[in-house]
């Protein structure tokens, strides 16, 4: 096994690797880590590991075997990401900077979080408009948009910041494509998302995805749900260049239409089952 050839950077128990509590773990990667400020922006970033080629491949290969183990373990899908999603982090920065509304992301820098999300408001908004929907999303899936891990093995803060703003922009796309958080909701949005950003997690996660599913899911994912992601994906705007928390009284619609976002062909309601 690959483990057996990287005991200085990882150590799997049970297949659980806490990534964003052991501090052993961080130390072992990163024996030449400079003392930071707290500011997430400050250095290179606030929490970044350092890693050779060697150990992000190790990383990879790790946490690509225990996320397709266990597809909710978000940690795992982070980290593949990170380690592998370089050259479509570099294009959606690029796609980004290009677009009026991606550079002001870019420059501004806005966090998706509980503390930053005036709740009240949201809740006031009438039925159909995007805010109002995402926070019934969060409500009806038991979601929260703190659950995200923070960004530990992208060499670049700026990319960084954009592996970020994708994390927390993923509930808005469940949203955004009428979906919920069961086994074929995702795999419908990492259909939509390898199309849109081309990150090789995605791209995993919408191959093997469909294999935890169903006869009755699968169906419905090559016939219908699968297609629509896929050519949603390809011809939609960059949907990292939204400023979303500027739009929450927009209407849901509206801001499909904008986005070039087809309404989904099927409603799908919230379940763990596959």
């Amino acid at each position: 096994m690959w483990l057996r050839y990287c005991p200085r950077f990882m150590i799997i128990r049970r297949q659980h690797i806490e990534l964003s509590t052991s501090a052993q773990f961080v130390q072992q990667l990163n024996t030449s880590r400079r003392d930071r400020s707290h500011s997430y922006y400050d250095g290179v970033y606030h929490g970044h590991i350092q890693t050779t080629p060697f150990q992000k491949a190790l990383l990879a290969v790790g946490s690509g075997v225990a996320a397709l183990q266990d597809p909710y373990r978000h940690d795992m899908v982070a980290v593949l990401g990170e380690t592998t999603g370089h050259l479509a982090l570099v294009s959606l920065r690029d796609r980004m900077r290009n677009d009026p509304e991606g550079l002001t992301i870019l420059t501004e820098r806005p966090r998706i979080r509980l503390s930053t999300l005036d709740l009240k408001n949201m809740a006031s908004l009438p039925d159909g408009s995007f805010g109002r929907e995402y926070l019934r999303f969060l409500e009806d899936n038991s979601v929260t948009p703190d659950s995200r891990t923070q960004v530990r093995f992208v060499d670049d803060e700026e990319l960084a910041y954009v592996m970020l703003r994708y994390r927390e922009v993923h509930d808005l796309m469940h949203t955004l494509l009428g979906m919920p958080t069961n086994m074929l909701g995702e795999v419908v949005v990492k259909w939509f998302e390898a199309a849109q950003t081309g990150l090789p997690m995605c791209a995993l996660g919408a191959v093997l995805g469909p294999l935890r599913l169903n006869a009755r899911r699968l169906q419905s994912l090559f016939t219908s749900l699968g297609p629509w992601a896929l050519r949603n994906g390809r011809r939609g705007r960059c949907v990292l260049s939204i400023f979303y928390e500027r739009r929450w009284d927009q209407n849901l619609e509206d801001l499909r239409q904008e986005l070039h976002i087809e309404p989904p062909p099927a409603t799908l309601h919230p379940s763990r089952k596959t």
